[in-house]
């Protein structure tokens, strides 16, 4: 197996890492979900654990067949698939937890993925560019508190675990890794609907330069709000909490005004 450019494939070689990696997956039994499983090194310590039911998924087709070899008692636990256009709820009908080396190009999009389904996804422990790593755990304040950030956050306790080297891999990524655990958190439902939260943070975010009652006025169009204190600040210094909190208002007072 040779690792393929255009699917951003980079084999992680060192089997320390692997078990480093593995054991920080604090499920001990449960279903276990790995994206892009390469040539096994990770796989096969999940599957040596024994009380856990592991499924693969991996869109290249290489990949799957070489996999299915390799372990052959677990043929039917290889799916051979896109990720982000599959159907989760098809795979596992109750809670389960995901893991995985992931492909960097597509690392936001997969977690955006695992938002849509985190009624069910409990727990996820991931490999990321180490800068994107920062992103997702960031606290308020911090120059790289971001979109991700914030809409991890309001389902997920993120924790940044480790980082790992470029060393590590074949073949050599040109930047560090990181090593990232999720945990869902007690968080049901928003005050809001979602595509209007995900909205106003979007925006609140592409302008963030601007105080949020220049970056969102259009959301509030007869100025109703806007005179709050919240929204003298920036986006980068509000947390989770005050965010939904302004999405809510908002989202009423468009309702009032529409």
């Amino acid at each position: 197996m040779r690792p393929k450019k255009y699917l951003g494939q980079h084999f992680l070689t060192d089997g320390n890492i692997a078990r480093k990696i593995a054991g920080t997956l604090s499920a001990s039994s449960g279903h276990v979900l790995e994206v892009g499983p390469g040539k096994g090194i990770l796989t096969g310590l999940l599957l040596a654990k024994g009380n856990l039911d592991v499924v693969a998924v991996d869109i290249d087709h290489e990949s799957i067949k070489y996999l299915r070899t390799l372990f052959p008692d677990h043929r039917t636990k290889f799916i051979e698939g896109d990720f982000l256009k599959l159907d989760m709820s098809r795979i596992f009908s109750g809670s389960f937890s995901v893991i995985g080396n992931f492909p960097y190009n597509i690392s936001s999009q997969i977690l955006f993925k695992v938002l849509a389904y985190r009624n069910q996804v409990m727990e996820v422990v991931g490999m990321f560019q180490k800068e994107v790593a920062e992103r997702i755990v960031a606290a308020p304040g911090s120059k790289v508190y971001g979109i991700l950030s914030v809409l991890v956050q309001t389902f997920y306790r993120a924790e940044y675990l480790f980082t790992v080297s470029e060393h590590v891999f074949y073949p050599r990524p040109k930047v560090k890794s990181a090593i990232i655990r999720l945990s869902r958190n007690e968080r049901d439902k928003l005050a809001c609907g979602e595509d209007f939260f995900f909205d106003v943070v979007k925006t609140a975010f592409n302008q963030r330069r601007k105080i949020l009652r220049n970056a969102l006025k259009n959301f509030d169009p007869e100025k109703k709000l806007l005179h709050e204190s919240i929204f003298s600040s920036r986006a980068e210094q509000v947390g989770v909490e005050g965010f939904i909190r302004m999405a809510t208002d908002l989202e009423k007072v468009m309702q009032d005004h529409g």
